[in-house]
């Protein structure tokens, strides 16, 4: 072979290894970029949602909780002072409520009920209760008639009660009620304390906030 030949071999030999490495470090460069993963995108930060606006207040949260007054308390009744002088207790049918006797500036005598209905959830029901002359009626297992209004019975049993303090009736003993609405809305409740004459009141509903407890009894 001649010297020539060799030189060209030579090169040939040399181009080719140079085109054979140019070749694989694309191939790793391919490879490296295929399989590398692609930076994380991170999500942009969320400034919270306001909460929802909140339902109409919780009793002993928002406002004083009306199951907690006790005898001898003195609270304000839509902003007029009252003194608790005495509280029943009343259970029927599995049914609890209390009902305060209050004694207002100008002496005056009136009955607060405080009951808890079952529902989901339950609620609070208060009423403030204002005497009605009955010139001895006596309620009716149908409509009566009071003051021109016609009342429909809703309810009427005998329950059984507890007294605490000054209510002018028996430490325990049963009560006869009944319950009567009128179309407007309007409510009418007898009472009769161990036989005794039957005496009527009209309920008054009182809104949330309505009682405050203004000194507790010492």
């Amino acid at each position: 072979m001649s010297m020539t030949s060799m030189v060209v071999l030579g090169l040939s030999i040399a181009t080719v290894l140079l085109l054979l490495g140019a070749f694989l470090a694309t191939l790793r460069r391919d490879g490296k970029g295929r399989t590398s993963a692609p930076p994380a995108e991170v999500a942009p930060v969320e400034t919270p949602l306001p909460a929802p606006v909140s339902e109409p207040g919780y009793a002993g949260t928002d406002y004083t909780d009306p199951r907690t007054i006790r005898v001898g308390d003195r609270i304000e009744v839509h902003g007029s002072p009252a003194r608790v002088l005495g509280a029943m207790h009343i259970s029927w049918q599995g049914h609890e409520w209390t009902e305060y006797l209050l004694r207002d500036r100008t002496r005056r005598f009136q009955w607060l009920s405080v009951a808890v209905h079952a529902g989901d959830p339950p609620h609070l029901e208060v009423k403030l209760w204002t005497d009605v002359p009955t010139q001895g009626m006596v309620p009716a297992k149908s409509m009566l008639i009071m003051e021109g209004v016609e009342f429909f019975p809703i309810e009427r049993g005998t329950a059984a009660f507890r007294s605490e303090g000054d209510t002018g009736h028996p430490e325990r003993g049963l009560l006869d009620f009944a319950d009567y609405r009128a179309s407007d809305g309007r409510l009418l409740s007898f009472e009769r304390i161990q036989g005794h004459s039957w005496t009527a009141s009209y309920a008054q509903p009182l809104p949330p906030g309505s009682i405050a407890i203004v000194r507790r009894a010492s």
